[in-house]
């Protein structure tokens, strides 16, 4: 069943409606209880006409015989004896008002006597029911019409009430954190609680405005001073390497801390995309084979150690539209996943219309663990090392630029996880 979203629009003009329905359901009732009154008193003051006239003229002529009508019917009793000669219904009625029924219809009655003689009126009241029955349907379609058109007033009429309100609202969606740029939501000409909230979302823009300014400064400091060692120490590398009396011992050694310092300034970029959101460069055409074979440089050294089958499938001119530092964090991330939970077996890397997709045979992941699979500092396994932030900072990637990410996985038969591209 299909949930009606009850906007502020749509709460003003119920409330519209619902106050016309009491105004005009209230104005209708009373209109029919006062017809109802005036009707009966029409019937009363008909049959005590009729009554009045008909003494009157027996009073002028005491042979005087009343002549019947379509609706009212009167009639001179001299004698018990004539009483059979009425109709059944108004046979044996006493001096006083009577409400009898000839067939489905109501008639009333009213029965004098003077001078031992019986005077008897009888009206049916068929007209003035109809009457009261056309009252009551043309108040139930007046009620009705009026809270169709109610409806749609109060809806017409709320959008120019929230108007201000759905305005400042687009204004506020189209906003970034920190972007201000100058211009303020407050604006000439609005009514006074839409300015009072507009006040105080500038406010808070400003307050964020002025966080993330620190806090930007303060990732680039701290990005600055955690560079500079690092550049340090990949420029002593490659002058160690270039040294010619070196022992391959001490080469080894030194290619594994530019490895570790390479590795460092990776993790460095990826948490400063995780903790800013900023984006990690320009939109260009990728190749994506080559992208893929950047990506496993730095892990070439443990896919050799483990003697693991490194296989790739994608199309050499397989080129995408997309940021390049995004797609090789991605990648690294993964692949650095891949090779350090799989012992033996194979890496396979496969594009094929807009997915790639990255396997191996390694330990696989509990289905327990799927749903946190891409939380901050979660690790599924003691086996091997890291922080536990490489998925999240992929779906964090993939997130930021609409990539959808996928992943499918049984216990001890390894993984494989799927970008997709829009």
């Amino acid at each position: 069943m299909p949930v009606i979203r009850r906007g502020l629009r749509l709460r003003v003009a119920l409330a519209f409606a619902i106050f016309c329905i009491v105004v005009v359901g209230t104005l209708g009732v009373s209109l029919y209880i006062a017809s109802d009154d005036i009707e009966e008193a029409h019937i009363e003051q008909i049959i005590e006409t009729e009554m009045d006239y008909l003494l009157q003229r027996y009073r002028e002529h005491v042979d005087f015989v009343p002549q019947e009508g379509s609706n009212l019917e009167k009639y001179i009793i001299h004698d018990p004896s004539e009483e059979s000669r009425l109709p059944s219904y108004l046979q044996g009625l006493s001096y006083r008002r009577h409400k009898v029924f000839r067939g489905p219809e109501e008639v009333r009655v009213a029965v004098h006597h003077v001078d031992g003689v019986k005077f008897l009126v009888a009206y049916e009241i068929g007209l003035h029911e109809a009457r009261q029955r056309e009252l009551k349907l043309l108040i139930v379609l007046s009620l009705i019409s009026v809270v169709g058109v109610a409806v749609v007033v109060g809806y017409l009429l709320a959008g120019v009430l929230v108007k201000q309100v759905t305005d400042l609202a687009e204004q506020v969606r189209h906003l970034a954190p920190g972007d201000i740029q100058g211009e303020t939501l407050t604006q000439p000409g609005q009514d006074e609680e839409v300015a009072q909230l507009a006040r105080a979302l500038d406010d808070y823009q400003s307050r964020i405005t002025r966080m993330l300014r620190r806090e930007q400064e303060f990732t680039a400091n701290i990005s600055h001073e955690l560079r500079t060692p690092i550049t340090t120490i990949l420029t002593s590398c490659e002058l160690l390497v270039a040294e010619p009396n070196l022992s391959e011992r001490a080469r080894m050694r030194i290619g594994m801390i530019e490895s570790a310092a390479t590795r460092m300034g990776e993790q460095l970029q990826a948490l400063l995309f995780l903790a800013r959101e900023q984006s990690l460069g320009v939109m260009e055409p990728v190749d994506l084979a080559e992208c893929v074979y950047d990506a496993a440089e730095s892990i070439c050294g443990e896919i050799y150690r483990k003697h693991l089958t490194f296989e790739v499938t994608v199309e050499p001119k397989a080129m995408l539209t997309l940021n390049r530092q995004a797609i090789h964090t991605a990648l690294v991330n993964l692949l650095r996943n891949a090779v350090q939970y799989t012992n033996s077996g194979f890496i396979r890397v496969n594009f094929k219309g807009n997915r790639l997709s990255i396997s191996d045979s390694g330990i696989g992941i509990e289905p327990s663990y799927l749903p946190l699979l891409y939380e901050r500092f979660f690790r599924g396994s003691t086996q091997g090392e890291g922080l536990g932030i490489g998925l999240a900072i992929v779906k964090r990637i993939c997130d930021y630029y609409g990539w959808s990410i996928e992943v499918e996985s049984m216990p001890g038969q390894g993984a494989t996880f799927h970008i997709v591209f829009p």
